[in-house]
C-alpha cells in the first residue's frame, strides 16, 4: 500500500481541527445539576494535556483526558471533583451525536477522565470532545474494532516505543498521523525517569528522578505536551503497555535496579506512585486501576478474525535478571509469571484469528553479542529467560501466523523466530519486528553503529534487517499477508523532520518468518 495520503483522507484528518470554531459556540451540554456544580470557575487551560482514546472493541472505546491547567506543577486543579461533559459523534462537526454523558474528574486520580463508551457500531470512525468549566477540549478522532466474526478486511497498525524527551523531539508521530493507522501499539518507555540533563536536546522537568506521585504526574504531563504526540493521540486509538523506564531502569517485579539504594518499602512506594500516574495518563479501562504496587496490563484485543493482539507485561511478574550464561538458562526463571504465561498460551492455542500478534516489550529473538565462538547475551531481554522463551517458541509451531511486536532496543531489529536459537538449522516458527525508538538515542552516528553491529550479523543469521534511524513500523494486515514498512525520519534534534520508508518487508500467511521485499 502506498504511503501517500489521499486528499479525502487528509480532509478527514484535519476536519476535527476545522470544527473547533463552530464548537466554540456549542450548545449547553450539561444537565442542570452538573451546570450548577460547574459555576465554580476553573482556571484557564484545563485541557492542556489534550485528549486520547484506546483499547478499541467492536462496540466500544475508551476516551481519555486529564484536567491540568498547570501541568508541570501537579496539575493546578482545585481539590474537588469536577464534572466533565463528553460527546461522541459520527462526524467531526458533531451534528450526529451518538453518545454523550458526564464523567467526574476526581482529585484522587489527578483529575483524569476515563470514559468506557459502549453500544457503538463496529469498524467505524467517531469523533469526540470534552467540556469542563465552560472550556472545550480539542476534537479527537477514533475507531472501533471490526465485527467479531469478520474474517477479512484490512487493519493498519503502527508500532512505537521508547520516546526520551531529552534525546529529541517526537517527530516520527507527525508522519505516523499522515499514514492514518487504525490503531497505534505502544510497547513501552512512554516516559523516562532520568534526571534533567544540561546536554539534552530538551530538558526534563524537576530536579531529579521522579519517586512520588506528583513527580510522576509532572513527568507525564511534560511528555504529553509534545505537539506531535498530542496530535497522534487525538488522531487514532492507542493500545499501550509499559516497560521499565515508566518506573525505574531494568527493574524486575518489586526489585529495583539498585536495591542497595532503594529499600523494598521505598521501591514499592515508587511502584505505587508510578503505576497510578501511568493509569492517570493512559486511555485504558478500569481493569487497569492500580492496586498499590500492582497493575493489570496484560490483556487481549480482537480485530475480528483477522488478528488477535496479546498485550504482555514483561516487568511486573519476572524473576530478577540473571548475571551469567548459566543463570540465563535456569528453568526456574520466568519473564511472564505462571498465571500470565498460562493466559498467553491458552489465548494462542484457542485463537480463531488468522494472525496472532504479541506485543512484547522485550526482544524475543536471540542477540548474540559475541563475535565468533561463544555467546554473550543481554540478560534483561528474553535471552536472559531462555527456558521460558524456548517453551513459548515451541508453542508457536502450533499457532496460526505468530508475529511479535517489540520495543526496548532503540534499533530496528527484524528477525525470524527459530524454535531453538542454539541450532541455526531449527525450524522458523514466527517473525519479530523490534521497532526502533521514537527519539531515544537521538540522531545516531550511522557509521559507528555499522562498525559496532555489522560484525555480529554472521553470529545472528536470523536477523533480516538492522538499522539505527529513529522512527516507527507500519503494518498493513490482510488475510494473505502482512506488508510492513520501516518509517524513519532524518532528525529528532529539531522540531520538524523529513520522513521516508527505509525498508519494506512481508510476512506471508502460512509461511513463518519475514522477507525483505
Amino acid at each position: 500500500m502506498s504511503g501517500a495520503v489521499s486528499p479525502d483522507r487528509r480532509r478527514v484528518l484535519t476536519a476535527g481541527a476545522a470544527a473547533l470554531g463552530a464548537a466554540a459556540s456549542a450548545q449547553l451540554w450539561l444537565p442542570a445539576t452538573a451546570r450548577a456544580a460547574e459555576r465554580k470557575a476553573l482556571p484557564d487551560g484545563v485541557f492542556s494535556l489534550g485528549v486520547a482514546s484506546g483499547d478499541p472493541l467492536p462496540d466500544g472505546i475508551v476516551l481519555w483526558t486529564r484536567l491540568a491547567p498547570d501541568p508541570l506543577n501537579g496539575g493546578g486543579m482545585p481539590d474537588r471533583t469536577v464534572p466533565v461533559e463528553w460527546q461522541l459523534a459520527e462526524d467531526p462537526r458533531f451534528r450526529r451525536i451518538v453518545r454523550r454523558g458526564t464523567a467526574w474528574a476526581r482529585p484522587a486520580y489527578g483529575h483524569s477522565v476515563h470514559v468506557d463508551v459502549r453500544g457503538l457500531r463496529p469498524d467505524r470512525r467517531y469523533w469526540y470532545r470534552f467540556r469542563a468549566g465552560g472550556q472545550l477540549s480539542r476534537t479527537g478522532r477514533t475507531r472501533t474494532a471490526p465485527p467479531a466474526q469478520s474474517a477479512g478486511g484490512h487493519l493498519r497498525v503502527a508500532l512505537a516505543s521508547c520516546q526520551n524527551w531529552q534525546h529529541g523531539y517526537f517527530t516520527p508521530y507527525a508522519d505516523m498521523l499522515q499514514q492514518d493507522p487504525d490503531v497505534v501499539v505502544f510497547v513501552g518507555d512512554y516516559i523516562y525517569e532520568s534526571s534533567p540533563s544540561a546536554t539534552g536536546v530538551r530538558r526534563h522537568e524537576g530536579s531529579g528522578e521522579p519517586y512520588g506521585l506528583t513527580q510522576y504526574r509532572n513527568r507525564y504531563a511534560q511528555y504529553r505536551s509534545d505537539p506531535d504526540l498530542a496530535a497522534m493521540h487525538a488522531g487514532a486509538p492507542f493500545v499501550v503497555t509499559f516497560d521499565d523506564h515508566e518506573i525505574d531502569n531494568d527493574f524486575a517485579g518489586e526489585i529495583p535496579q539498585d536495591p542497595d539504594k532503594q529499600s523494598h518499602d521505598a521501591f514499592t512506594a515508587r511502584l505505587t506512585a508510578g503505576y497510578q500516574a501511568y493509569y492517570e495518563h493512559m486511555p485504558v479501562r478500569a481493569s487497569a486501576v492500580p492496586n498499590g504496587p500492582h497493575i493489570r496490563m496484560h490483556r487481549r484485543l480482537e480485530f475480528g478474525r483477522l488478528a488477535r493482539l496479546n498485550v504482555l507485561d514483561t516487568r511486573q511478574y519476572r524473576s530478577d535478571q540473571a548475571t551469567s550464561q548459566e543463570g540465563a538458562q535456569d528453568p526456574s526463571l520466568t519473564m511472564l509469571g505462571a498465571a500470565q504465561k498460562r493466559w498467553l498460551v491458552d489465548g494462542l492455542r484457542h485463537s480463531p484469528a488468522r494472525w496472532n500478534l504479541i506485543a512484547s516489550q522485550i526482544m524475543m529473538a536471540e542477540t548474540d553479542l559475541q563475535v565468533g565462538e561463544g555467546k554473550l547475551w543481554y540478560y534483561d531481554a528474553w535471552d536472559g529467560y531462555q527456558s521460558e522463551r524456548n517453551a513459548l517458541l515451541q508453542e508457536f509451531r502450533r499457532v496460526s501466523n505468530p508475529v511479535v511486536l517489540t520495543g526496548d532496543r532503540h534499533l530496528t531489529m527484524i528477525s525470524d523466530l527459530r524454535e531453538d536459537f542454539a541450532d541455526p538449522s531449527s525450524a522458523v516458527v514466527g517473525a519479530e519486528f523490534v521497532g526502533t525508538s521514537v527519539s531515544s538515542n537521538g540522531d545516531q552516528d550511522q557509521a559507528a553503529f555499522r562498525a559496532q553491529w555489522d560484525p555480529r550479523r554472521a553470529d545472528n543469521p536470523h536477523w533480516k534487517l538492522l538499522d539505527a534511524h529513529r522512527g516507527y513500523h507500519l503494518f498493513d494486515i490482510r488475510r494473505g499477508g502482512i506488508d510492513a514498512r520501516v518509517r524513519v525520519v532524518d532528525t529528532v534534534v529539531k522540531p520538524q523532520a523529513t520522513p521516508r520508508t527505509l525498508a519494506r518487508l512481508r510476512v506471508e500467511a502460512g509461511r513463518p518468518g519475514v522477507h525483505v521485499v
